[in-house]
């Protein structure tokens, strides 16, 4: 009988000492039996490493210096045996068979290159709104995409074999926002890339808001050049945290118009919002399904503020590219393999 191969799974990680020990209890009680665990941790200031060492079959590795997400992956992959990576971000907890799962996927078509994770729709630890809101919407986006994608990756949850991962690779170390963009471009121009829910973990989001509406900010505003110098300005608008802005950023746009020309103005944005939340009518019937009337109210609230986020984003985004050539070549290739 074929022995299983080994998987190895890379966890970077900054200052989730709390719930770094979920992760790892988690990927301890996963159903594959070959399991080799990398902890990249990134100059955390907590007690992360004390944490990853507690767990006697995890090797863990620091970074030299703080320096994202990407040069810690970078880092694990240059360490990893497996003949499978799985990128696991260090807030993420896997469901049990999440690991197998995803070799099976992989396994059942020679033209799959890489597999993708969903999110489950509950956090990894319920505390906050925001937090709530934040998993159960990627966790819709991830699920309307299942099946084949191109372009972008979930980097939470990523499994890819070391071979693809030799030709695709490394992770951009100037990106820490956008860096699924860059890596999912050049892997989906070669393999099929599949994303499935079947291969699932809890995650723990942001529960402040300001940090959440920051961070859209800053991912939408990065992938400004990413877009732009690939000349698919569509892309600016329909990519990011949601595809359905423009008609959420008209009615703002509009907002001011009943001071300035009258009450009978105010028609227009309402009626711009009213487009605006059509557009996503199946997202909310099924936020209504499983959370009912008043979290929908809540959920719809926190939605138009990202969507706004993502207007403000654009138009940063749109300023930097036109006024910084560094900007404009953050995706340059020179600058991954250097």
């Amino acid at each position: 009988m074929a022995h299983p191969p080994l998987v190895s799974v890379i966890v970077p990680n900054y200052n989730y000492a709390t719930v770094l020990r979920l992760c790892l209890r988690a990927l301890t009680e996963q159903t594959h039996p070959a399991l080799e665990v990398i902890v990249v941790d990134d100059c955390s200031t907590d007690d992360s490493v004390a944490v990853a060492r507690s767990f006697p079959d995890v090797t863990v590795l620091r970074t030299p210096t703080n320096s994202g997400p990407s040069t810690a992956r970078n880092i694990g992959a240059e360490a990893a045996r497996g003949e499978i990576l799985m990128f696991v971000d260090s807030d993420v907890a896997l469901a049990p068979d999440a690991v197998a799962t995803a070799l099976a996927v992989l396994d059942s078509d020679p033209r799959i290159g890489a597999v993708c994770g969903n999110y489950d729709t509950v956090p990894l630890v319920r505390d906050s709104l925001v937090k709530d809101y934040r998993n159960l919407y990627r966790h819709w986006y991830f699920k309307i995409a299942e099946g084949s994608i191109t372009g972008f990756l979930s980097t939470a949850i990523l499994a890819i074999p070391a071979r693809i991962w030799a030709e695709v690779g490394p992770w951009n170390p100037r990106l820490d926002q956008s860096e699924g963009a860059d890596v999912g471009e050049r892997l989906t121009d070669r393999y099929e890339v599949r994303m499935t829910s079947s291969v699932i973990g809890r995650h723990d989001d942001d529960a402040n808001l300001r940090i959440a509406v920051y961070k859209v900010f800053t991912r939408t505003r990065v992938h400004i050049p990413f877009f732009l110098n690939r000349r698919r300005v569509v892309g600016v608008v329909t990519s990011a945290e949601s595809g359905t802005g423009l008609a959420s950023w008209l009615a703002a746009a509009t907002a001011p118009l009943p001071l300035l020309f009258g009450a009978a103005w105010a028609v227009l944005p309402a009626l711009l919002l009213l487009v605006w939340l059509a557009s996503d009518g199946r997202m909310y019937r099924y936020v209504w399904r499983i959370r009912g009337l008043p979290y929908t109210a809540f959920f719809a609230a926190m939605h138009l503020l990202v969507n706004l986020t993502i207007g403000v984003g654009v138009a940063a985004g749109l300023v930097q590219w036109a006024c910084s050539r560094r900007f404009r070549r953050l995706y340059d290739q020179e600058a991954v393999t250097a």
